[in-house]
């Protein structure tokens, strides 16, 4: 059974947390693996939905600086990456608070605003939002290798995106 399918089944038996959940995606689908975080936003899509009142998926792409403002109100952010050269094979998963993560604020103007990382989408929203910036951030990322010009995931990283599909699914329900 496809992992929505599943999934699916697992949500209608289940309530989802009434906390307000910004769940964001970041990377590349045209990059092979680095497109492993936008495939977990299209199949939490399909599981959530679009109009669900506590959870707001972001298909971050490459482009994440204009959805800062949108994570306003929320009190809680899920953060799906893909990472390159951590010496692991690809589809290890990596599970971490954002607080582990010493991003620097980058007052620099000169900054492209069209491929912000997710780690400087964090310092930026916490500089936007002040005292609304949500404590409660996961980051969940996924060691990749190939990054070629192709739309298509290699299977180690697909499993990973599969895993973490389910583990934000059980975060995310009572």
């Amino acid at each position: 059974m496809p992992p929505a399918e599943t999934n699916i089944a697992i949500l209608e038996k289940n309530t989802i947390l009434a906390t307000k959940t910004a769940i964001m995606g970041f990377g590349n689908p045209c990059r092979s693996d680095d497109g492993i975080a936008i495939y977990v936003i299209d199949e939490l899509r399909k599981v959530i939905g679009d109009e669900h009142e506590s959870i707001t998926l972001f298909d971050m792409g490459t482009s994440a600086f204009e959805v800062l403002f949108q994570l306003k109100g929320h009190s809680r952010i899920i953060i799906v990456d893909a990472v390159i050269n951590t010496g692991e094979t690809a589809g290890t998963l990596y599970k971490l608070p954002a607080s582990e993560i010493n991003a620097q604020i980058n007052d620099d103007p000169m900054v492209f605003l069209h491929s912000l990382k997710w780690d400087q989408a964090l310092s930026y929203s916490k500089k936007i939002l002040r005292e609304e910036y949500p404590e409660d951030i996961q980051v969940y990322l996924i060691a990749v290798d190939n990054l070629k010009l192709d739309i298509n995931l290699s299977e180690a990283v697909k499993n990973a995106g599969d895993k973490v599909i389910d583990l934000i699914l059980k975060d995310i329900l009572i």
